[in-house]
């Protein structure tokens, strides 16, 4: 779904939680607070463009360890990480599991503000994109078992005539199957439509 940016702030320090959302609030942002981890996941619909501003030392579930179930569930909502120890095995595993950045608390106003356009502005180009590999899946998906195969075939860069010989049809056949995939995906040329199917579709090539 797409719609107003939301900022999800997670943090176990009521105090903390209702600075963050008040700031959030002066941004003209819609800012939805829990006090958990563990809250955050039970309720967590998959809404974007949004951002995850979490503390990192937190009862139960940490901010990093929050971040890597996201990460291993195939979420990639934007996170930014807070913490008042900022160690720097603490910060390595926080970016190599996606972070957008790790704030040292205490931090100023503007470098949180700039944390969460940045995470916001990420979220909304990651969406996009996982938007439009989905679409060239379900387009993928439309081909037939035949269109399927002349794909595979010129994802390897052979000629008409190379797959022809390889499939026993006509050369004629292979072009119109050739046009039946581009007018089904909607993508020409054909270097773009390999890169895609690569991407979406790896198997087929």
């Amino acid at each position: 779904m797409s719609g107003s940016p939301v900022v999800y702030i997670v943090d176990d320090d009521t105090d903390a939680r209702d600075s963050a959302c008040a700031l959030v609030s002066e941004m003209s942002l819609r800012a939805i607070a829990f006090s958990s981890a563990e809250e955050f996941l039970n309720s967590y619909d998959g809404y974007r463009p949004a951002c995850l501003l979490t503390d990192h030392h937190m009862l139960g579930m940490t901010g990093v360890e929050l971040l890597e179930t996201l990460r291993a569930n195939e979420v990639s909502l934007a996170v930014v990480v807070m913490t008042a120890f900022a160690e720097t095995e603490l910060t390595v595993r926080a970016i190599r599991s996606g972070a957008v950045t790790l704030l040292e608390k205490p931090f100023s106003n503007t470098a949180l503000w700039r944390a969460i356009h940045q995470a916001l502005s990420e979220d909304r180009h990651q969406f996009a994109d996982e938007a439009k590999l989905l679409l060239i899946r379900k387009r993928l998906d439309s081909l037939t078992e035949s269109e399927r195969e002349v794909l595979t075939v010129i994802c390897r860069g052979e000629p008409n005539k190379s797959v022809a010989l390889k499939l026993d049809v006509s050369v004629r056949t292979v072009e119109g199957r050739r046009s039946s995939i581009f007018e089904k995906t909607g993508v020409f040329p054909i270097a773009e439509l390999v890169q895609l199917v690569m991407i979406a579709r790896p198997e087929l090539c």
